[in-house]
């Protein structure tokens, strides 16, 4: 088994920043993406950024130039640094890992998720 723990989210003002880490720990081989979505209320959950194991990056359109996405490999990590930040960025904040776990002679690819963390902008 394998859990996601995310940190950092809060309140912050319009044109500030804010830093979510998110740790993966557990029945870990390797971790192929890793990234973030978010889900506000009344909408669709949305990809903001993911990072392959290599560090190439996919971001939305809504967050390039503002958001930044890295990853710690050897400590099973990623981060999403969040810089003016805006109104439409609130929302609950997940991370996503795509993770590689040996189960006796086998590996398995699993998709997991953690519990989420909230974002709020606001003046």
């Amino acid at each position: 088994q394998v859990q996601l723990v995310e940190s950092g989210g809060g309140l912050v003002q319009p044109g500030g920043s804010l830093r979510l880490s998110c740790a993966a720990s557990g029945n870990i081989f390797s971790i192929y993406d890793m990234g973030w979505y978010r889900q506000a209320p009344g909408k669709q959950r949305e990809l903001v950024a993911s990072s392959d194991r290599g560090g190439s990056t996919v971001y939305a359109d809504s967050v390039k130039g503002r958001f930044t996405i890295s990853r710690d490999n050897a400590l099973n990590t990623v981060y999403l640094q969040m810089n003016s930040l805006k109104l439409e960025d609130t929302a609950v904040y997940y991370c996503n890992a795509d993770v590689i776990s040996r189960v006796v002679s086998r590996f398995i690819q699993t998709p997991y998720w953690g519990p989420g963390t909230q974002v709020t902008v606001s003046s």
